[in-house]
């Protein structure tokens, strides 16, 4: 299934695309698409139901971010062994875990804020992954087990508050805005084989990222376990994994964003993006 959140910030229903990408309406059957909606029991539930019987939406909504009501927005750096390189750092030995505010998750297409004060503004698309069941000291074989389903994130990253000023990276990864996560969730039986998607992200037209999934060093089941021994992951929660090389950061003279840029970035199987940068 390819599960999505649509309809105005703050009002959205929960939705499903069927096969033909007509987006259908989910109210009657789920509230909204909370950490408990992707249960395995719920997912089982929604499933089973015929997407034809389901009301048809018309016309373009928005979409929001395909979860709600999360406990946690946690993030791997690094874990591309070229991204590492490019931003002259050493490949890591054990994943790096750094955490994004909650309140940066945002739909796929909506505007950016470029924050007050930001001068090095940058783009990371990765592939996220959304918990579906309470993960505790999992093993690396029994770690996808836990997973609802995947989507895109760009884990949009202001460098100079991340790098340059005191203390952890949160800062640098937590303005509103800076977590675009969809256009879907795809559940896990959309998905044959997660370490091996192709991934792309664009800059007024122009491409900047292309990688694949491949080439993570700490694949997405690693990354799971990993961060399961130190936080207990529960329902709804988000774990994005990571970005391949081309980030703002890396090129020739370093490039950010500024305001009016447009930012557009897919993931294979897990639909596309699409921000424009905008004035916080």
């Amino acid at each position: 299934m390819k599960l999505v959140r649509y309809g105005e910030k703050g009002a959205e229903k929960p939705g499903l695309i069927d096969k033909s990408g007509q987006l259908r309406d989910l109210s009657a059957h789920v509230k909204d698409l909370t950490g408990e909606a992707y249960s395995p029991e719920s997912l089982k539930k929604l499933a089973g139901l015929d997407p034809a019987s389901l009301p048809a939406v018309s016309g373009k909504p928005r979409f929001g971010a395909p979860v709600t009501g999360i406990s946690k927005f946690v993030a791997i750096g690094l874990n591309y062994s070229d991204h590492a390189k490019e931003t002259g750092a050493d490949i890591p030995s054990e994943p790096i875990i750094f955490m994004k505010a909650n309140t940066s998750l945002s739909g796929p297409n909506d505007p950016v804020e470029k924050p007050r004060g930001s001068t090095k503004l940058d783009w990371e698309v990765e592939i996220a992954a959304i918990i579906g069941t309470r993960a505790k000291y999992v093993s690396e074989a029994d770690a996808l087990n836990h997973v609802a389903g995947y989507c895109v994130c760009n884990d949009v990253s202001e460098r100079a508050f991340q790098i340059e000023r005191l203390g952890q990276w949160t800062k640098g990864k937590s303005h509103d805005t800076f977590g675009p996560l969809g256009p879907w969730l795809a559940t896990k039986d959309e998905i044959k084989d997660v370490q091996n998607l192709s991934m792309w992200l664009d800059v007024n037209g122009q491409r900047r990222q292309t990688g694949s999934t491949k080439t993570m060093i700490f694949s997405m089941a690693k990354c799971i376990s990993y961060v399961s021994q130190f936080m207990t992951l529960l329902p709804g929660d988000v774990i994005t994994t990571g970005t391949p090389p081309g980030v703002g950061l890396g090129m020739k003279p370093p490039t950010f964003l500024n305001v009016g840029d447009v930012v557009t970035l897919g993931i294979e199987g897990l639909g596309e993006q699409r921000q424009e940068i905008v004035a916080a």
